[in-house]
């Protein structure tokens, strides 16, 4: 069922995602956004990125997609909840990493993580 809605054409209302990543060992950056007006051919969406109005099969995230106007190698798809599920985790891996990545640690912080680190590879 949710495939033959997918194949449809947008509508003013309708809510896609993207999935951006650069390289293998980056994570993945989703973007939500909604269509807001429509031409013949395009679907503008509430962050002004255009659609070519056409769905296509598209193996990348989700069987059908949405091509960007002049760049069709990128790909929007209709919300799901797995996709915004797997946002929420992939959002909070960049948090952890952003954390890791700003924080100082004293000698005395760091010792406390290998000892928490130590405690449960022994058990």
């Amino acid at each position: 069922m949710q495939l033959f809605y997918a194949m449809n054409d947008l509508k003013i209302g309708d809510k896609l995602y993207n999935v951006e990543q650069n390289g293998f060992n980056d994570f993945a950056r989703y973007s939500f956004s909604e269509v807001v007006r429509l031409t013949e051919t395009l679907a503008v969406l509430k962050n002004g990125v255009r659609l070519i109005n056409r769905p296509k099969q598209s193996y990348i995230m989700e069987d059908v997609g949405y091509s960007v106007s002049r760049n069709k190698g990128s790909h929007w798809h209709i919300v799901s909840l797995k996709a915004i599920r797997n946002a929420q985790i992939e959002n909070e891996k960049i948090k952890i990493h952003d954390w890791f990545a700003s924080k100082q640690f004293s000698l005395k912080e760091k010792q406390q993580i290998f000892q928490l680190f130590s405690n449960n590879e022994n058990q």
